[in-house]
């Protein structure tokens, strides 16, 4: 038990959590601190000089001798400017952190991707301190950081960063609830949002990382023909963990637990070389934060064991590409809202809340499609047990018959969930889950709480909840607004509702459902057969980034952000800059990194194996030798084939590359791509430059 008690004690050990904060503040500073933080009540700024002298006491105990702002910006990545706590007074050296240290910084705005927001010339930004994310600990080899988790803004006041959005979001979701549980009777009350976010990534031995410019400088690789074995056999999910990667998971959890990350889960995952980490849920801010730091441990811990985490959506071509499903959920007052009980049908605000998600999924799929956007995950959607590019709801069974029998108005009771008998006396039953899980299902509900499986691997979760906060908050609006009109709302007791109230009710929300069932669908979203009957349905499918980020150039869109004060219309439009940008950039260092490699690596090799062949042809035909000489001849001509397919795919590639068409690029790669595939295996493999998939594949 002893044991046991010092491994919890060590969890959070680097956060200046509530245990901190009720130790380093006095009673009534604490008090109305955790009020900000676990209640959503607006921060007192007369307790900034405190908390900041505070944290810098705590900090310094804890080795820290620096300070940063840490934040995200639009890079997709955290960014951080360390200041040491170091002053002069009176030409003595002190050690101070004020108030204004703790709650403004000043980075230079115009270096990070603005989207026309800033210039050049324009410098100026801030961040501002985020009291709902705790101040945590950076550890390296020869010290510690204090990192202060902040909002990223322009001099404007306009945000330049992922998080100030999502805030936003989650206060305007605040907004529309409220609105809407008043009209149920319900005291006000906070509405707390939850994220719980599956990690998917890859490991590499670090000696073949560094033999391959394509992962380095791209994070996949371009070039690698299959291995013979891949995940065919199936054998890699969920078994046995080799020695070396869970010690490597040993220590990233216990990183995580160190900064509070309450990393839960780790097993194999269906690719060889590729696993999960898996938290409990968190709220959705602070699981936002949480999840840009275990992409960062993953990234550190790996380097002490020679290895390179891969965090890009399809690193290897032909098997799974990694996502990162965020499991999202919304309560009230403490209470789940996605909860249906034993009784779904008869859960009246469950049921009201699941109309307004499939309302809100349906009329903005695209925008959760644009939220998802990116070069990597283009090649994920749709391939490999990714879901497909047509955001659908899966809603299970059970829980579309409810649906079915309350747009149909139909009273009978919903099946219940019985058991599950396994045919074998020594094992217990089981009971029975109202839902099976659908992995093809972009966004599927499953028991309480909505799986959104289309973000990649590498994305901040901030951006894709904040889409999904938005859209809806103006559902749940729409909602009560219907059910003000029917004047039959708010007039019984709490907990009371009246024949009229659930008329009405009943019919806004089979309305909905009329309006709104297209996005519904438990099928398989892998087979052709959904795709057409997703285009018949009117659902739309941006299979590439481009076309998903015209979302955001959609006026009614920007109406809607504008709206809900989540971002302005010259905020959205820089997203669509920044997006565009972004993509545009990535592919063209592909290209580039492609380009290079077959002409500087992959040509050489394939020029040397042909000259081989060649001069051992001559050699034989100069002693009069004929056996053999029909097998090199053959070797010669597939070789001189492929030499000149070689060069014209570099040159077309670089043609490609002369212009702006990305798409042109990308189909240059590819056929390249097949090319140099295709030699990998007329090549000596002791010849071959570029470590194989079978290599990089399997650690033992």
């Amino acid at each position: 038990m002893m044991e046991e008690a010092k491994k919890v004690s060590d969890f959070g050990a680097d956060v200046f959590g509530a245990e901190a904060i009720k130790t380093y503040l006095s009673k009534e500073t604490a008090k109305k601190l955790l009020a900000t933080i676990e209640g959503g009540k607006p921060l007192d700024p007369a307790i900034s000089g405190e908390v900041a002298h505070a944290i810098k006491h705590w900090a310094m105990d804890r080795g820290a001798t620096h300070y940063t702002h840490w934040f995200l910006p639009m890079t997709g990545s955290t960014a951080e400017k360390h200041d040491s706590f170091l002053e002069m007074k009176d030409g003595e050296p002190i050690m101070a952190f004020s108030g204004k240290n703790l709650i403004v910084g000043e980075p230079d705005a115009s270096s990070f991707p603005s989207g026309g927001i800033r210039s050049t010339f324009e410098a100026r930004g801030y961040t501002a301190w985020d009291p709902t994310s705790p101040a945590f600990i950076k550890r390296h080899s020869n010290g510690a950081t204090l990192c202060i988790p902040t909002a990223f803004c322009a001099y404007t006041g306009e945000a330049l960063d992922k998080k100030t959005p999502l805030l936003r979001s989650m206060q305007a979701l605040d907004n529309s609830l409220k609105r809407l549980m008043k009209l149920f009777g319900k005291d006000e009350a906070h509405t707390g949002c939850t994220l719980g976010a599956e990690q998917e990534y890859f490991l590499v031995d670090k000696k073949y990382y560094e033999k391959r410019p394509d992962l380095v400088l791209t994070g996949r690789t371009l070039f690698g023909a299959p291995s013979a074995k891949g995940q065919q056999l199936e054998d890699h999910y969920f078994g046995t963990i080799p020695d070396r990667i869970l010690s490597f998971m040993n220590d990233v959890e216990r990183e995580l637990w160190k900064l509070g990350i309450p990393a839960k889960t780790r097993h194999n995952e269906v690719a060889p070389a590729q696993f999960e980490l898996a938290p409990q849920f968190e709220e959705l801010n602070l699981a936002s934060d949480h999840n840009m730091l275990v992409m960062d441990t993953l990234r550190n811990v790996a380097e002490k064991y020679g290895l390179k985490c891969l965090l890009h959506e399809k690193p290897y071509a032909g098997i799974n590409g990694s996502g990162k499903h965020n499991n999202w959920s919304v309560s009230y007052g403490g209470k789940n809202l996605l909860d249906p009980g034993s009784n779904p049908d008869e859960n009246a605000i469950f049921l009201t809340i699941l109309c307004a998600i499939i309302e809100a999924v349906d009329k903005h799929a695209d925008l959760l499609r644009a939220a998802v956007a990116g070069a990597g995950n283009d090649h994920r959607l749709g391939a490999n047990e990714a879901p497909p590019a047509v955001i659908s709801i899966y809603l299970g069974d059970q829980l579309a018959e409810v649906v079915d029998r309350l747009e149909k108005g139909s009273g009978s009771k919903a099946k219940k969930s019985d058991s599950m008998k396994l045919g074998v006396d020594i094992l217990p039953v089981l009971p029975k889950d109202a839902t099976d899980r659908n992995r093809t299902s972009p966004f599927a509900f499953t028991g309480n709480k909505f799986e959104f499986r289309a973000p990649g691997s590498s994305v901040c979760c901030a951006g894709p909840t904040m889409v999904l906060n938005t859209i809806v908050a103006e559902s749940v609006d729409r909602i009560a607004a219907e059910l003000e009109k029917s004047g039959v709302a708010g007039k019984a007791k709490p907990g009371e509702h009246t024949t009229a109230f659930h008329a009405a009710l009943q019919k806004i929300l089979q309305e909905t459902l009329k309006a709104h069932k297209r996005v519904i669908f438990n099928g398989n979203g892998y087979e052709a057969d959904w795709i057409t009957e997703a285009a018949k349905r009117g659902l739309p499918n941006a299979t590439n980034t481009v076309e998903a980020l015209k979302a955001l150039t959609k006026k009614e869109n920007a109406a809607l952000f504008k709206k809900y004060g989540v971002m302005s219309e010259r905020e959205l439009k820089s997203r669509y800059e920044i997006l565009s940008e972004d993509y545009a950039t990535r592919v063209r260092i592909e290209g580039t990194c492609a380009r290079d490699m077959a002409s500087e690596m992959i040509l050489p090799a394939v020029k040397g194996e042909y000259l081989k062949t060649a001069q051992a042809c001559a050699a034989a035909k100069a002693v009069d030798v004929t056996s053999g000489t029909l097998a090199l001849g053959e070797d010669l001509v597939e070789l001189g084939s492929g030499l000149d397919a070689l060069k014209t795919g570099i040159k077309k590639l670089d043609e490609a590359l002369g212009g702006t068409d990305m798409p042109a690029v990308l189909t240059a790669m590819q056929a390249l791509r097949t090319t140099v595939d295709t030699l990998e295996h007329h090549v000596a493999d002791a010849k071959w430059p570029l470590p194989k998939y079978r290599d990089m594949l399997f650690l033992y």
